[in-house]
């Protein structure tokens, strides 16, 4: 039976109506992601007259890393990134965290200069800054805030070219890949270590030996203390690992850039891809040490709440007793504060080292 052309041409219309909806829709997505980006990078990718202000009265922009004096002491210095795009581009602003993890890196390494990088420009504290957490980190004199031009940064180093293709501002987590870049071009550059900004320093890390990262896990090597010698065996390893980024590089996810590539490039050094035996045979990774999880990721990841709830604080003073420093999440545990003056573990541990940044941060830390 042959249907009326007219009905035929009705319910073909029908059919295309959510069709057509659904394509409006995905066009909207792409859309929407492509503005989101295109905000971000705007953060990291700019000139120098971006930068600059071009009236006299406002306030200066912090000075660039690799122009402005004193500049990084090769393999003597600690770097911190600050890679977040805030609302307002050129506010010099750190949460009290951010605030304790450099604070208890100057206090327990006073030889050492401490670096925090801004990826973006920030402008220079004026006299009393009115942020006391910013007084409270900038009262160390071995402390040092400076913003880095991204593309600049990179010039020749082994990811150059790469980065002028574009590929990284594609990325579905850019913020997190570019710290990623970031932490292997600056230990490239100066060597030295890098530390998060959601850990808090325990004890002196002046005396050992440079080459080091700490075991996550049993199949990972984590980033998120990593130190590499400026010359030697140490440059080399970094400048693997920012090939190691291009060639594998995966913007739709979220760690393969990032504890991905030292844990690769880990194991071609080590040949194995077993982390024991990185742990347990100290000569086959040659100059490079793999620390076991009690030096840095004493707490894993999955018990955060371990930090911030008090009926685990003995427990978790004593499996840190022995690390290095303490990493509290910051992915998992941003929204969870604690009362100053609590007993938490992360308090407690907050309020011995890095006492002027917890007594700054009043109610909530």
């Amino acid at each position: 039976m042959l249907l009326p052309r007219s009905l035929f041409s009705k319910q073909f219309r029908l059919m295309l109506l959510p069709l057509f909806g659904i394509l409006v829709f995905i066009l909207l997505m792409i859309y929407n992601f492509s503005m989101a980006v295109q905000k971000i990078s705007v953060c990291f990718v700019h000139s120098e007259s971006d930068s600059e202000p071009t009236v006299k009265d406002l306030p200066k922009i912090l000075g660039d890393v690799l122009l402005t004096k004193p500049r990084p002491t090769p393999g003597r210095s600690i770097f911190f990134l600050e890679t977040s795009c805030p609302h307002d581009p050129h506010l010099l602003q750190l949460t009290a965290r951010q605030a304790c993890a450099i604070e208890s890196a100057a206090l327990h390494n006073p030889n050492f200069q401490v670096f925090v990088l801004f990826a973006s420009p920030r402008n220079q504290p004026q006299g009393e800054s009115k942020e006391a957490l910013i007084d409270a980190i900038l009262s160390y004199p071995n402390v040092q805030l400076r913003r880095l031009n991204l593309m600049r940064y990179a010039e020749g180093t082994p990811i150059e070219d790469w980065l002028k293709g574009g590929q990284l501002f594609r990325s579905s987590y850019l913020i997190i890949h570019i710290s990623d870049l970031l932490r292997l071009i600056t230990l490239y550059r100066f060597g030295g270590i890098y530390m998060d900004l959601d850990v808090v320093v325990l004890r002196s890390l002046e005396n050992v030996p440079l080459n080091y990262a700490g075991a996550e896990s049993d199949t990972h090597v984590a980033n998120g203390v990593m130190s590499l010698a400026p010359t030697g065996f140490g440059h080399q390893f970094a400048a693997s690992c920012l090939r190691d980024f291009q060639i594998n590089f995966d913007g739709g996810d979220w760690g393969n850039n990032g504890p991905g590539v030292i844990t690769r490039v880990a194991q071609t050094i080590c040949g194995t891809k077993n982390i024991t035996m990185m742990l347990q045979d100290r000569n086959r990774c040659h100059e490079f040490q793999v620390h076991d999880r009690n030096a840095f990721y004493a707490v894993p990841w999955t018990d955060w709440r371990h930090f911030f709830e008090p009926e685990f604080v003995e427990e978790t003073l004593k499996r840190t007793k022995d690390s290095y420093l303490i990493h509290v999440w910051n992915k998992h545990s941003h929204q969870h504060s604690i009362r100053v003056g609590s007993s938490t573990a992360y308090g407690k541990i907050a309020e011995q080292n890095c006492p002027r940044s917890y007594a700054a941060a009043g109610k909530f830390f």
